[in-house]
């Protein structure tokens, strides 16, 4: 709602310029949000998957904790990857779009 009245006001202002230059980086900073967001969801599901399993694993097979928390580690740190490609790309959206 606030958007519109803003909106309007630069429109009945007489300075259409401002406003297609406002509603660009209005859609940059909502569109550099959602990559951030929805790239989150993938790895903090895949993290935990592979704790979960990795702790019940531990859990049965005691013995075998030193190598089970080495593989967990390469596996979360593969999962955390996708995480950071896309805060990659949404500061690239930021700093690198005009």
């Amino acid at each position: 709602m606030a958007i519109e009245q803003v909106a309007q006001e630069i429109v009945n202002s007489g300075n259409e310029a401002a406003l297609g230059t406002g509603l660009y980086y209005l859609g940059k900073f909502i569109g550099a949000g959602l990559a951030m967001g929805i790239g989150a969801i993938g790895p903090g599901i895949g993290e935990g998957t592979v704790g979960g399993h990795a702790m019940d694993a531990m859990a049965r097979q005691p013995e075998m904790a030193g190598s089970l928390t080495t593989r967990m580690l390469l596996a979360m740190a593969v999962t955390e990857s996708t995480g950071l490609y896309s805060l990659v790309i949404a500061l690239l959206m930021l700093i690198v779009l005009p």
